[in-house]
C-alpha cells in the first residue's frame, strides 16, 4: 500500500510548481500567429520581463530552456579564438563553460568548490594580471548555482572587474533565482544575463530569455559572424511575432507566460516575491537545522549568507538521501531533487545528496507540507535526527508575519 494517491508535489529547483492559473491560460485555442492579439501580447511581456531583471536594456526570447539561453548569450558575443574567465560554484558554471569550449572558446575554469562562494580578492587579482595580448573578453558566472545551492554577489563581482581596470562583459546565469533572489541587473552593472521560463517565473520549460545591455549590443555589432538562429539583433527589433522567434512563436508558453507575469510583476510584485521566498527559504534552513545530526541530514551551504532563496542543497550519510528521495516519492507523492555535481558518476556518495526546490509559487503549507513529509520520511527510514524541524519551521514563519487586521477573531470557526 501506498499513502502517495492524491495531489503530488514536486519540490525540485525547476521545472517549479505551476499556477493552475497560468496552465488554464494555455488551454485555448491558437489565434493568428502574424498579427493582432498575439503580437499585442508579446509587446505587453516585454516591459514585464524587464521589470523582473531591473533593466531597461533589451531582451530576446528563445524556445529552448537554459542551455539554449546560455548558447544564445554566448553566440551574440563571444566568437572562437576568445578568451573568457568563468568562476564555478558548483555543476552549472561548468556546464556554461563546457558549452564555451566546444564553441570553440578559450576558457579559464576557476573552481570555488561545492560549497563556497566566489572569492572576489582572487577574482579581482586574476583579473589584475590578466594583461596579455587577448584578454578576457567576458566573465562567466551563476548567481544561484541550482547543484549546490550556492548563492553569489554579482554586485561585488562588478566591483571586483571595476577595480582592476579590466573591461570584459559580466555575463551571469540566473536561470535558477530571477524572481526569487533579488537581481538589479542595471544597478549592478551586468552585461548579459540568461534566464529560462521554467523556475521563478512560473511558467512551462520551453523559453529562453537573454538579456543584455548596452555595452554587450556593441559587442554584438563588432562580431564578423552570429547564427542567424542565435542572434539577438532581429528579436530586439522585431514587429511580428515570427521575427521575435526566428519562426513560429511558442503560442500556448506565451500565454502562460502573460498570466505568470500578471501574478509576478502586476499583483504580487518583485519585491514582495523576493521578501516572500525570503522568508520560506529560511523556513526550511530552520527546519534543517532543527534536523542536524552527525548520522542524518545536513546543509551543503554553511554560511546563511551565501544560501539561495530558490533551492536548499543537502545532504545524508550515503545511500540515506537517495533512499529518503525513493520513499518520499513512493509514499508521500513528493519528488525532491537529485544531487547533481557532488561526487563523480558511480561513486556511491552520489546517494548522499539530495535538493529541496522552493521557487516561484509556493506559500507556507506547501513548504511545510514538504518539510513535515521529509520529517515522516526520517521517521520511516530510521534516520537520526536532532529535533522537529517542523515545528522549527512552523514557529518561525509565524514569528515572521503580522496579524491579520480586522474585528472576526481567526481562532473562531462559526
Amino acid at each position: 500500500m501506498s499513502l502517495a494517491h492524491g495531489r503530488t508535489y514536486l519540490a525540485i529547483p525547476g521545472p517549479s510548481v505551476m499556477p493552475d492559473r497560468v496552465l488554464q491560460a494555455m488551454h485555448r485555442a491558437s489565434p493568428n500567429i502574424y498579427e493582432g492579439e498575439l503580437l499585442d501580447l508579446i509587446r505587453s511581456v516585454i516591459p514585464d520581463l524587464k521589470a523582473v531583471a531591473r533593466t531597461t536594456g533589451n531582451v530576446a526570447m528563445y524556445i529552448g530552456n537554459g542551455h539554449a539561453a546560455w548558447e544564445a548569450a554566448i553566440a551574440n558575443v563571444l566568437a572562437p579564438g576568445d578568451r573568457v574567465l568563468a568562476l564555478s560554484t558548483g555543476r552549472f558554471c561548468e556546464g556554461w563553460a563546457e558549452m564555451a569550449r566546444r564553441l570553440g572558446i578559450e576558457v579559464d575554469l576557476i573552481d570555488f568548490g561545492l560549497s563556497s562562494a566566489i572569492d572576489l580578492d582572487r577574482a579581482e587579482a586574476l583579473l589584475r594580471a590578466d594583461t596579455g595580448a587577448q584578454p578576457y573578453k567576458a566573465v562567466l558566472a551563476v548567481q544561484v548555482d541550482t547543484a549546490t545551492s550556492v548563492l553569489n554577489d554579482v554586485a561585488g563581482l562588478r566591483k571586483a572587474l571595476d577595480g582592476a581596470g579590466h573591461d570584459a562583459l559580466l555575463m551571469i546565469d540566473c536561470i535558477a533565482c530571477l524572481g526569487v533572489d533579488a537581481f538589479e541587473m542595471d544597478a549592478w552593472g551586468v552585461d548579459v544575463m540568461v534566464t529560462g521560463s521554467q523556475k521563478g517565473l512560473m511558467t512551462p520549460p520551453g523559453m529562453a530569455f537573454v538579456f543584455a545591455s548596452e555595452k554587450a549590443e556593441r559587442a554584438r555589432a563588432a562580431m564578423d559572424r552570429v547564427s542567424s538562429h542565435w542572434d539577438w539583433s532581429p528579436r530586439f527589433i522585431a514587429d511580428e511575432p515570427p521575427l521575435y522567434f526566428g519562426g513560429t512563436p511558442p503560442v500556448h508558453h506565451l500565454f502562460a507566460l502573460r498570466e505568470a507575469m500578471k501574478m509576478l510583476v502586476h499583483e504580487e510584485g518583485v519585491e514582495a516575491a523576493w521578501q516572500r521566498h525570503t522568508t520560506l527559504a529560511r523556513a526550511v534552513w530552520t527546519a534543517f537545522d532543527a534536523w542536524a545530526h552527525p548520522e542524518g541530514l545536513a546543509l551543503n551551504v554553511k554560511d546563511p549568507s551565501i544560501r539561495s532563496h530558490a533551492v536548499t542543497a543537502a545532504s545524508a550519510p550515503s545511500p540515506k538521501a537517495t533512499q529518503l528521495r525513493q520513499w518520499l516519492e513512493a509514499e508521500a507523492g513528493v519528488t525532491l531533487g537529485i544531487g547533481l555535481g557532488m561526487a563523480p558518476q558511480g561513486d556511491p556518495a552520489r546517494d548522499g545528496f539530495f535538493r529541496v526546490g522552493h521557487m516561484g509559487h509556493i506559500n507556507p503549507h506547501m513548504v511545510l507540507g514538504v518539510l513535515a513529509s521529509i520529517e515522516a520520511g526520517l521517521h520511516a527510514l530510521k534516520i537520526p535526527f536532532a529535533a522537529s524541524g517542523v515545528a522549527a519551521a512552523s514557529g518561525f514563519i509565524g514569528s515572521s508575519t503580522s496579524p491579520v487586521s480586522g474585528s472576526s477573531s481567526r481562532g473562531e470557526c462559526c
